[in-house]
């Protein structure tokens, strides 16, 4: 139906135009995405970011200490290395006091200095995560050839897997591991240039070449019986609470899933991609090859720098962030993280409620750390065990006579000092300081109000950050 401008007969007259309708130009009706930059935040990601954040630092920590031959560190040691973990000085020691159920703390028995280890429980999940990642194996050298032949040359450099090898599930050693040890499957291109290496697919593998949305909608159709042809190029659009949709809006969504494009496995070299309706569905085709590369991930879900690093191997756009908010029904993208710096996109039919609705077993290893970090410190007997090594310390140095002395007019002056802020040691201020500036930011960004709270978030655990702090001062303030 044509739309013509509603302007009166004798107006047209006056300008010296034409009556005729013919020589009204209709409004165009093109098929293109629907246009919706205003992101609208979804409470259930963001939460789950606020628990990410935490894993990020924690796996820094447990790395450097298992990377030390007897697999302890000295805290002091921490604290020197606190600008290596993102941390401000001084901040490395309550960030460990923190997280009682991942990190140990105890005195060593010869030097009578405190150094920390990981506990029984960290232990044990970084063993459990170590065998998920060796049993899924066979599954990441197939996500890895996928990856592949995404791309337009079958090759991508070996510098850009390497950073996004924990989100494809990949060992540390997959250079040595994988690639050298499959040469049926991968060829690696060596150059002097550590960052020029490049990983190239040997062969294409018909049976891989099959997107995770063309599993999706043949399982739609076999299981409620929808009509093949409605859902052929659909893709599943679950909009964020509070997502306005108007009449218009709704109109070009409908129109752009009917709208055909080619598989992120097909080879676009020898189209014409000049015309109109081959950008529309290329563009349609950038939209699939971005929900290929996250349904490849272990948790469904990757950093927007590290999926701009394949832009170039995989045609993708050069502003991602602005085309992805035009399909926030698809994906949602995170800020949480970095001071903002940081952008997370989840791919939003694989979640519900904050958890993978198929999770695998890497993924269910790595969700026990996140259980031992929001486990509540009040559980841990943390400020007993500190108390009594502060008190062998004390009565090793003869500590318990000078207390003696201050039964005289040592004792106010004492109290002053304690009032004025006291002797609480070498940076110890700027250490409980900055720490609660840090846990008060992150409990005004945990009470956003949203449509699902994570369960991995304890409320307990925000709160008891400051009496925890109280309690290290208690112990170390006569050190």
């Amino acid at each position: 139906m044509h739309h013509f401008f509603p302007l009166r007969n004798s107006l047209w007259k006056r300008l010296g135009f034409s009556l005729s309708p013919l020589s009204i130009r209709p409004f165009s009706q093109a098929i293109c995405s629907p246009k919706k930059l205003e992101r609208v935040r979804d409470h259930g990601y963001d939460n789950y970011m606020e628990v990410q954040k935490k894993i990020i630092k924690t796996l820094k920590f447990q790395d450097l200490i298992l990377s030390q031959p007897s697999q302890t560190i000295c805290i002091a040691r921490l604290d020197a290395l606190a600008r290596r973990f993102g941390l401000k000085q001084f901040e490395a020691g309550a960030f460990v006091l923190k997280f009682p159920h991942v990190f140990e703390i105890y005195e060593h028995p010869v030097q009578r200095i405190l150094f920390s280890r990981l506990t029984k429980k960290a232990l044990d999940q970084f063993r459990s995560e170590n065998q998920a990642l060796v049993a899924q194996l066979p599954e990441a050298i197939n996500r890895l050839r996928k990856l592949l032949m995404v791309s337009n040359s079958q090759r991508l450099r070996l510098e850009h897997v390497r950073v996004a090898r924990r989100d494809l599930g990949l060992p540390d050693d997959f250079e040595f591991t994988i690639l050298l040890k499959f040469p049926q499957y991968f060829r690696l291109i060596d150059s002097p240039d550590p960052r020029s290496k490049y990983i190239e697919l040997v062969e294409k593998d018909p049976n891989l070449a099959i997107c995770a949305i063309e599993r999706a909608r043949e399982m739609e159709y076999r299981t409620k019986g929808k009509d093949a042809e409605n859902i052929r190029f659909a893709f599943i659009i679950n909009f964020p609470p509070g997502f306005k949709i108007g009449k218009y809006y709704k109109i070009a969504v409908w129109k752009w899933q009917r709208l055909p494009y080619w598989s992120p496995y097909e080879d676009v070299s020898g189209y014409d991609l000049r015309s109109i309706e081959a950008q529309k569905r290329m563009e349609k085709r950038a939209v699939a090859m971005i929900h290929e590369i996250l349904s490849l991930t272990v948790e469904k879900k990757i950093t927007l720098e590290r999926i701009a690093h394949f832009r170039n191997a995989m045609n993708l756009p050069k502003k991602l962030k602005e085309f992805l908010l035009q399909h926030q029904g698809i994906f949602y993208i995170s800020t949480r993280g970095n001071h903002g710096k940081l952008h997370t996109v989840f791919l939003r039919e694989a979640y519900r409620k904050g958890e993978l609705i198929e999770p695998n077993d890497l993924y269910l290893a790595r969700r026990r750390l996140a259980e031992l970090i929001m486990m509540s410190p009040r559980k841990m007997k943390l400020g007993e065990d500190l108390g009594r090594l502060r008190r062998e310390r004390d009565d090793d140095r003869g500590i318990g006579f000078e207390r003696e002395s201050w039964d005289g007019g040592d004792l106010d002056n004492a109290g002053s000092e304690r009032e004025d802020g006291g002797d609480t040691g070498p940076g110890m201020e700027s250490w409980v300081d900055g720490d609660s500036e840090n846990s008060g930011s992150e409990r005004e960004d945990g009470n956003d109000i949203g449509r699902e709270r994570d369960p991995w978030v304890d409320e307990d655990f925000e709160n008891s950050g400051s009496e925890i702090e109280e309690e290290a001062e208690i112990v170390f303030e006569r050190d």
